[in-house]
């Protein structure tokens, strides 16, 4: 498999980056091609210029990069913390540049036609506030971010998503367990090729 990894954390010494070292061995390991991009590393612009809206517009090479990346990728893995119930404005950005109408969904007489449909995608995530807090005061935004609103919209059904808190609050055999549960999350999610 050709697996997208994009990663948005501005901490190179961060769990996040931990999180998405994992990741890109695992999926190395499991004998998958790997295309990771570290949006802060790349100083990745995240305006959307008015330009750029219109489906057939001409595109900067590092957008036009990313968007053909993504096509060709069969799976997907993004990796954040939870801001606010958000992305990272730069991770947001990358959405409004990269996941472009006419290019990975189109619409049709009937609505929103995805066109990714048949892919596969992990999302991690990490914040600070307890899962009990999380669910009770705010729900879950990121889920519905994820699956329904960006990857759902674009076609990819077969979606896991898995948060890991409370960052500040861990200890680090904590972290290690959860590293080694990305492992196993990245297995399910894409199994070793034959």
């Amino acid at each position: 498999m050709n697996v997208f990894v994009v990663l948005g954390h501005q901490n190179s010494g961060s769990f996040n980056h931990a999180i998405a070292d994992t990741v890109v061995d695992e999926l190395r390991q499991l004998g998958h091609e790997v295309v990771f991009h570290d949006l802060y590393a790349e100083q990745f612009d995240p305006i959307l210029p008015h330009e750029e809206i219109s489906p057939g517009a001409e595109l900067p090479p590092v957008v036009k990069q990313h968007c053909d990346e993504v096509l060709a990728a069969d799976g997907y893995v993004v990796i954040h913390p939870n801001w606010w119930a958000m992305p990272p404005a730069i991770l947001k950005g990358w959405i409004d540049r990269v996941i472009r109408q006419g290019t990975m969904y189109a619409f049709g007489p009937t609505g929103v036609i995805g066109k990714l449909e048949g892919r596969r995608a992990l999302v991690l995530t990490t914040s600070n506030t307890p899962r009990d807090d999380e669910l009770r005061l705010y729900g879950d935004p990121l889920e519905n971010l994820w699956k329904a609103c960006v990857f759902g919209f674009i076609g990819v059904t077969d979606f896991n998503r898995r948060n890991f808190e409370s960052i500040v609050m861990s200890t680090p055999e904590q972290r290690k367990e959860w590293l080694d549960e990305t492992r196993r999350l990245v297995r399910e999610q894409f199994p070793a090729t034959q």
